[in-house]
């Protein structure tokens, strides 16, 4: 007899949660405390990533690729699998497609597949919201919008959770994707105007910028002192979305170094010689109390937010943790 058939089946049930079930159990408050909570991780060397792999595939004008990673403080081991197909929205789709695959730590055997579209807003929004309740000043009352895409409307519901702003401004390349924005301050109650970026900067206590840009929208004359700017569309070689000498003039946070010196926005101030790598904080550090952050009202702080894998992974263990105590996932056996 062939000592083959001997050997253990391996049928692991996996574990689907679908995009629609994402949306239903993972909501900001869950989104942000995964995000933070692994921030906080990073920093104290229980989490790490895997290099990133991102490629323009020569079709579409899509970027695709794979970012990694394995939180030991989380028990959470798994891969982000997707990109940018920038002509989807005119398939009535959204420009970034992904899935997130989640593997057992102690044996490698496959958990779960997670959606990763909403996972993907939901997570960038929430990186953006740490770092205005960590960094902005608290006395911060207007919030200005670079960009009106589909992710801009998850960065405006998160960012107003963090402080009591009183108006929203914003601009956009295309104005007239801005109503999209102003549906949801009406919504909220808060006031919202469109205006040209130097009003924006002169006005904003805080900027959240979130664009596909290669070129600075917002320069270092036109930002009020005491600014937080959070710097969430860069991540990828070449992109850009402010002027490099703003990342001289500001006391410069990221999610992580390594990728905000290759594919984030400090990319193009390192290049230029304007910081060094020493100059960028990860902002798990402020988290975890080892470093004071905002240091007076009249600094600006940026956050470098490059999309680090740990994020997705984070948020989408939550959603497989919920669903299947809910008993929402679908089950396959392989």
């Amino acid at each position: 007899m062939n000592s083959c058939n001997n050997a253990p089946v391996d049928t692991p049930n996996v574990s689907i949660i679908s995009e629609a079930i994402c949306e239903q159990i993972v909501g900001r408050a869950e989104a942000f405390t995964a995000v933070e909570d692994v921030f906080a991780a990073m920093s104290r060397g229980d989490a790490y990533n895997f290099p990133v792999v991102r490629e323009a595939i020569g079709h579409a004008d899509a970027l695709y690729g794979f970012k990694s990673g394995f939180d030991r403080a989380g028990m959470v081991l798994g891969v982000k699998s997707g990109g940018y197909w920038p002509g989807n929205v005119k398939k009535n789709l959204t420009n970034h497609q992904s899935t997130v695959i989640l593997f057992d730590p102690d044996t490698g055997r496959l958990k779960s597949l997670v959606g990763g579209n909403y996972l993907t807003a939901v997570r960038t929004a929430a990186s953006s919201a740490v770092s205005i309740a960590h960094l902005a000043r608290s006395d911060a009352k207007v919030l200005g919008m670079v960009g009106a895409g589909h992710q801009s409307t998850f960065q405006l519901r998160a960012a107003v959770e963090q402080r009591e702003f009183e108006k929203v401004i914003a601009w956009n390349p295309h104005p007239e994707y801005l109503p999209r924005l102003a549906n949801v301050c009406e919504e909220l109650g808060l006031p919202f105007q469109a205006v040209e970026r130097e009003q924006l900067g002169a006005e904003s206590d805080v900027i959240i910028t979130i664009t596909s840009a290669f070129e600075a929208l917002l320069m270092k004359e036109w930002i009020k002192p005491g600014c937080h700017i959070a710097c969430m569309g860069t991540d990828t070689i070449g992109k850009q979305e402010v002027d490099p000498t703003l990342l001289a003039e500001a006391n410069v946070f990221t999610d992580e170094i390594a990728q905000s010196i290759s594919i984030g926005e400090a990319q193009h101030a390192i290049k230029s010689g304007l910081i060094k790598e020493t100059d960028i904080t990860p902002i798990g550090q402020v988290i975890n109390g080892d470093h004071a952050g905002r240091q007076n009202d009249q600094e600006i702080t940026l956050f470098d937010g490059t999309g680090v894998g740990l994020q997705d992974l984070a948020v989408a263990s939550v959603a497989a943790d919920l669903a299947e105590k809910q008993n929402l996932a679908q089950q396959i056996s392989l």
